[in-house]
C-alpha cells in the first residue's frame, strides 16, 4: 500500500473497543482541513486556515474516546518532543498535532478512553518497521458503528478503519478513513454494503425507506456520529489548495454514506502535501481522491470483525 510518505501507527485496546492511529509526517508537511459535522471534537484545527502564519503539521491523530480522546495529542506531542520534532520556537519546537475523534462511548460505556500513553504507543507503532498496516476494528476505528439512523443498538454494524491508494503520474495519494456514521455505507450501485439492518432477518432496514427516515425518531440527541478522513498526496500543494482538497474529499463521503452530513454526525477530513512533485493539475489528484476516499470508507466496513455483539462484514465473509 502507498501511503504519500506518511507513517501510520495504531493503538488498541481491544477489550473495551477502543483506540487511536496516528499518522507521523515527513518534515515540512502541509495540510488543510474541512469540517462538516454539526458536533466535532477538534484540537489544534484553527491553525490550518490559510490565512494562520504556521506552515506546517508534524502528526495527525484520529482517536476514539469523544473529546476525552483529545489526550492521545499529548503523547504525540512527547513522542515528537523527544526527537526535536516541532514548529520552531525561541525556546523549544513545539510538535503541531492536529486531532479529531469520534463518539465509541456506546461499546465500552466510558470505561476506558484513550490517553497520553495510548497516543505515544500509536506514534512507537508507527516507527516501527512494517510492510502492511492493518485495518478493521483497530486503532481509532476500534470502537467505530455504523447504521444509526435507526436508533436501535441491535440494528447497528460494525466498522472500523479503512485505506485506499493509487498513483497519478509519478505521484502518490492516499485515503484513511475511520467510519462511525449515522447512515448507511453504501455500494456503487447505492445497495447497502453494511448499515441498519434487522440481526434476525438479514434485512436491510433501508429496503423500501431509500430516505433513511426514522420511523420513531430518537427522544434523547444522537449526535454521536462522525466519519474521519485524512487524505494526503506527494504533490507539492500549498494551505490553500491543501484545504480546497480537504473541501473535495467529502465529496468521496457522499459516493459511500448515505445520509451523510447529517444533523447527527461530526464529519471532518484532513488532507496533507507531503512531497514535491510538481507538473500534476490540481484537478487529477483531488478528482481521483474523491473516488479513494470512498473506497476507503468501504474497506472500512469491508475489513470490520463483529464486536461487542455488533455483525461485522469481515467475520460474515471470512
Amino acid at each position: 500500500m502507498l501511503t504519500a510518505n506518511l507513517r501510520i501507527g495504531h493503538a488498541t485496546d481491544s477489550a473495551h473497543n477502543t483506540g487511536c492511529t496516528v499518522f507521523l509526517c515527513p518534515p515540512q508537511t502541509t495540510a488543510g482541513v474541512d469540517i462538516r459535522g454539526m458536533a466535532p471534537g477538534s484540537r489544534e484545527i484553527a491553525l490550518l486556515d490559510p490565512i494562520k502564519s504556521v506552515p506546517h503539521v508534524n502528526a495527525i491523530m484520529l482517536t476514539g474516546g469523544s473529546a476525552y480522546g483529545l489526550a492521545t495529542a499529548d503523547g504525540a506531542m512527547r513522542y515528537l518532543h523527544e526527537r526535536n520534532i516541532g514548529h520552531w520556537t525561541p525556546v523549544i519546537p513545539v510538535p503541531i498535532v492536529p486531532t479529531a475523534v469520534i463518539y465509541d462511548l456506546f461499546l465500552h460505556g466510558g470505561v476506558r478512553m484513550p490517553d497520553s500513553d495510548m497516543g505515544y504507543a500509536a506514534c512507537v507503532a508507527a516507527d516501527t518497521p512494517n510492510t502492511t498496516v492493518e485495518q478493521g476494528c483497530v486503532g481509532a476505528g476500534a470502537g467505530a458503528t455504523v447504521g444509526k439512523w435507526i436508533s436501535r443498538l441491535d440494528s447497528f454494524m460494525k466498522s472500523g478503519i479503512g485505506f485506499a491508494s493509487t498513483k497519478v503520474g509519478e505521484a502518490e495519494l492516499f485515503a484513511a478513513a475511520v467510519v462511525n456514521a449515522v447512515g448507511d455505507v453504501v455500494n456503487p450501485d447505492g445497495s447497502v454494503l453494511a448499515g441498519a439492518r434487522d440481526h434476525q432477518t438479514g434485512e436491510w432496514y433501508a429496503t423500501g425507506n431509500k430516505n433513511r427516515i426514522n420511523p420513531t425518531p430518537p427522544t434523547r440527541p444522537t449526535m454521536t456520529n462522525t466519519t474521519l478522513v485524512v487524505v494526503a498526496t506527494t504533490v507539492k500543494l500549498n494551505k490553500v489548495e491543501a484545504n480546497r482538497l480537504a473541501q473535495r474529499a467529502h465529496d468521496g463521503f457522499a459516493l459511500s454514506i448515505w445520509p451523510v452530513h447529517t444533523m447527527h454526525d461530526g464529519d471532518c477530513a484532513f488532507a496533507l502535501s507531503t512531497g514535491k512533485i510538481t507538473g500534476v493539475p490540481f484537478d487529477a489528484i483531488a478528482n481521483t481522491a474523491v473516488h479513494l476516499v470512498a473506497d476507503a470508507v468501504r474497506n472500512a466496513v469491508r475489513y470490520a470483525t463483529t464486536a461487542a455483539n455488533l455483525p461485522g462484514l469481515a467475520s460474515e465473509t471470512g
